[in-house]
């Protein structure tokens, strides 16, 4: 039980200073120490660095452009600090991954998860550094203008962005994973980020206020309830990053195979 310790002990740790630097709700925290233990007993200490590798470079650019960003976060349903379900959101496939191979061990488990995590991160970078584009965001698949925020809004820098948070995992996999080819586990998790786009585009649900008029995914907004205007009421963005992480996954097991 020596190692399983370790790895809760680290996950909290983790967790605690996520917490105190606000970027993790009291919930979230408890999360990531669940995730973290469980990745930490199907990966060892290598998965563990290589979610570090997520948390401490998505935590780094959410600090960048802060008080424009902090106008952005009126349109989505919560704040910048990320609670339970947000934690999962992004970890839960990651965790199922490392059950999966503790149960069957086999480098597949590894190369998939990486393609989880690189999924996760590149969309954690299209968000938090496209948002800083000084071009508006087009949503796809039309492309025309929407104002910032717009779920399923894409930007050149955006784009960027994500896959090279894509290829920073990729890269940090292949070092402690030994997880290979670059290139291909890099691309699904773009593609991963693609999934997200295009569920937000085409599914997620978005309210109007009726106060202000402004579109957002809260229910209630400047005091008053909103009103739906598109996609299903239960895809909300946690949803959406979740079944994009998913999305990635299972089209790496179908194409690698």
């Amino acid at each position: 039980m020596g190692d399983e310790w370790e790895y809760i002990a680290a996950s909290a740790l983790a967790a605690t200073g996520g917490w105190r630097l606000r970027l993790l709700s009291a919930s979230g925290a408890a999360a990531a120490v669940i995730v973290g233990a469980i990745v930490g007993y199907g990966f060892s200490w290598d998965g563990l660095w290589l979610l570090g590798c997520f948390f401490a470079s998505s935590s780094l650019f959410s600090y960048i452009g802060k008080r424009h960003k902090a106008k952005l976060a009126e349109k989505v349903a919560k704040g910048r600090r990320r609670d339970a379900i947000q934690v999962l959101a992004n970890g839960g496939v990651p965790a199922v991954l490392a059950f999966l191979a503790v149960i069957q061990p086999t480098s597949l488990w590894d190369e998939l998860f990486v393609v989880a995590v690189a999924a996760a991160n590149a969309d954690t970078w299209a968000s938090e550094i496209g948002s800083l584009s000084p071009r508006p965001p087009r949503v796809w698949p039309s492309f025309r203008p929407v104002e910032a925020g717009t779920s399923g809004a894409v930007t050149f820098l955006g784009t960027a962005a994500s896959f090279a948070g894509a290829l920073f995992i990729a890269l940090a996999g292949a070092f402690f994973l030994d997880a290979r080819p670059v290139f291909v586990l890099a691309f699904f998790g773009w593609l991963g980020s693609w999934f997200d786009t295009w569920l937000g585009a085409a599914w997620q649900a978005a309210y109007r206020c009726p106060a202000c008029g402004a579109t957002t995914e809260r229910k209630r907004h400047c005091g008053q309830a909103t009103i739906h205007m598109k996609g299903w009421r239960w895809l909300d963005n946690d949803a959406v990053n979740f079944l994009a992480v998913i999305g990635a996954v299972l089209a790496a097991f179908a194409l690698v195979q």
